[in-house]
């Protein structure tokens, strides 16, 4: 690597790259990239080059020697990369628009990355990391693969267990925002701070808090109820408070996705709510989403516009640079990431992908023992363990009985009748994005 580092980001066209590029200009006296790719296809060119240009903008003002390249060639930029950065979404927004839509038509929760939702985002987008990691072990076989894409978790799983790819780290902006939430609770600096996580990507605990070294869980659980909310929100949840009661029963803080299973009928009557007003979560982004490629366009912009917080996905540069540069430095310091579980959760398989602790070195992560998950949460997190492990079987084979089990077995899918509704229609709905499901057509 005394080259500098090359770096290439699989979906360059992405509306958070200038949330990636601030984060490299930040640590490049640590991380000194001198070429960074980004990538995208046909559909996305336009977008592509606008985000490009901003991207180019930004360096100059900054005064890096970090060349950015724009490309729809996936092999020239993977070509000898040090790290790979995937932030894609199979079918665009539309095909997000539909996993939120079809759902609710049958009285279900209909999310990007939970339940139908959830499944059908992986099987359409697992074929396409699995190509992507072909690709890499060819023409980049020593590079990180830094998964960015939803559903992470699932994501994360096909590919420690149908490739032979095992520098795969898959990543999320929630336990990030967890912490901050929990830092801003008791008005204290987040460095000071100790927050163990266990559980599953979009399904993870704040198990334990300490402060300098005391745990403080339940005085966080009693202040975050005394102020009638949890204070860790995401932009893209609808941020109903918890029954105080249950929460400091709980014991633990759950990310907010946890409301899906534990407010489902108030979420979902939320969601509907939402999309005959303003539309579902999807169709908002892209309204925001076109304002923001208007402000891209703006020859004047350098920085990152302010206006890309509403579009969700705090922290995203955070997670992923920090990620990046304590591998390359071989820090040593703790993240929470989605990783090989290797024994970290005992009561989860070990080759499963766990989001948990880690060390991360120039190895990559090792994951710190959290032991046995908490009864209240055990069966809650090994159903949807079992939930991606069929989805990704279902998304490498095509097979229509193997995702008609992973529908069914989904707690957010209320009977086998509807799991099999739901998977007729919406894998119409997406029939262009699932090639292996429809091979002899």
């Amino acid at each position: 690597m005394d080259k500098g580092i090359k770096i290439a980001t699989i979906g360059g066209g992405s509306s958070y790259t200038p949330e990636l590029i601030e984060g490299f200009i930040k640590r490049y006296a640590e991380l000194p990239i001198s070429e960074l790719w980004l990538v995208d296809i046909e559909q996305g060119r336009e977008k592509l080059e606008i985000v490009g240009e901003l991207a180019k903008r930004m360096v100059k003002k900054a005064e890096l020697p970090m060349k950015i390249y724009m490309t729809l060639d996936r092999e020239a930029a993977l070509k000898d990369a040090d790290f790979v950065t995937t932030q894609f979404r199979v079918g665009l927004l539309e095909a997000r628009a539909k996993d939120e839509r079809i759902p609710l038509t049958y009285d279900t929760i209909g999310q990007e990355t939970n339940g139908p939702g959830g499944l059908f985002k992986g099987l359409r987008t697992i074929p396409v990391i699995l190509e992507i990691v072909k690709d890499m072990e060819r023409l980049c076989p020593e590079a990180w693969l830094i998964n960015f894409t939803n559903p992470a978790g699932m994501v994360t799983e096909a590919v420690l267990r149908h490739s032979n790819m095992r520098r795969v780290v898959g990543l999320c902006n929630g336990p990030i925002g967890i912490e901050r939430g929990i830092a801003e609770t008791l008005k204290v600096p987040k460095e000071e701070l100790y927050v163990e996580f266990t559980g599953l990507n979009h399904m993870v605990f704040a198990k334990k808090i300490y402060h300098k070294g005391i745990d403080v869980t339940q005085k966080v659980l009693t202040l975050m109820t005394q102020d009638a909310g949890d204070a860790v929100g995401l932009k893209n949840i609808a941020d109903l408070e918890w029954e105080p009661d249950f929460f400091r029963t709980l014991g633990m803080i759950p990310i907010g996705y946890l409301r899906y299973y534990y407010q489902t009928a108030t979420m979902l009557s939320e969601q509907k709510q939402s999309a005959e007003k303003e539309g579902t979560r999807a169709e908002v982004v892209q309204k925001i989403e076109h304002e923001l490629f208007e402000l891209y366009k703006d020859e004047h912009l350098a920085i990152k516009p302010p206006q890309l917080s509403e579009r969700g996905g705090a922290y995203y540069s955070e997670a992923a640079c920090n990620l990046i540069n304590s591998i390359y430095n071989d820090k040593r310091d703790i993240q929470t990431v989605n990783t090989r579980n290797n024994g970290a959760i005992s009561d989860i398989d070990c080759d499963s992908a766990v989001e948990v602790n880690c060390l991360i070195t120039k190895q990559g992560p090792i994951p710190l023992t959290t032991g046995e998950l908490p009864i209240p949460i055990k069966g809650l997190v090994q159903q949807i363990k079992s939930f991606e492990r069929i989805a990704a079987q279902a998304a490498v084979t095509g097979d229509y009985n193997t995702a008609l089990l992973a529908m069914t077995i989904n707690p957010l899918v209320p009977s086998d009748r509807t799991a099999k509704q739901l998977l007729d229609e919406m894998l119409l709905a997406h029939k262009e994005y699932l090639p292996y499901f429809f091979k002899g057509e």
